[in-house]
This record gives structure tokens, sequence and C-alpha cells, in this order.
């Protein structure tokens, strides 16, 4: 006959995940440890997957990082065109209140 199959809660699945995250181990190498298929761990970490417990070092994490601070500073550089666009035009409007607000002779 079959083998029994292993069930885990919820929060075994968790703190696995959570352990893979903060450990420089892979996948297999704490599935090994475990004692369960890889396959069970690599669908426990995309239904668990926690982005603030992985540590900054991880490639994918660099790579989104960078990828944020690139939107940002899009959006920073866009912003600061608009302010100066902003400005060219308040010193124009300026420029015509004095030019209208002068008596006529």
């Amino acid at each position: 006959m079959g083998e029994q199959r292993q069930r885990f809660n919820e929060e075994f699945k968790k703190q696995t995940i959570k352990l893979l995250q903060e450990q420089a181990k892979t996948v297999e190498e704490i599935a090994q440890e475990l004692d369960i298929p890889a396959r069970t761990l690599h669908s426990w970490k995309a239904k668990y997957r926690d982005f603030k417990n992985e540590p900054i070092a991880s490639l994918d994490r660099i790579k989104e990082l960078e990828q944020l601070v690139k939107e940002q500073q899009r959006e920073l550089h866009a912003k600061d065109r608009k302010i100066a666009d902003v400005e060219e035009e308040l010193t124009i409007v300026k420029k015509a209140v004095h030019i209208f607000s002068k008596p006529k002779n």
C-alpha cells in the first residue's frame, strides 16, 4: 500500500518559509533537512512568501529595489520639471500684473 501523507499546519508552513527566506540555504537543502519534498516547499513559498523577511542581498530583491528607485527618480524628475514650469508661469504672471497695474498717462 501507499505511504501515509504528512500533514502540516499553517503555522509550520509559514515558519518554514520564513526560515527559508532568512537562511542562505537552497530550497533543496532545507527540504532535505526537514524531509519534505522540494516541490512542496516551492508551492508553500509561492503561497506564504513574505518579502519583508527576505535578506536585502537576494538578487531578486535587489532588482526589485533598483526598479523602484528608478521609478521614484523618474517621478521626482517629472515633479521637478513641473515645478520649474509653474515657477516660470508665475514669473510671467507677475510681470504681466506689474505691466497692467501701471496707471495710464
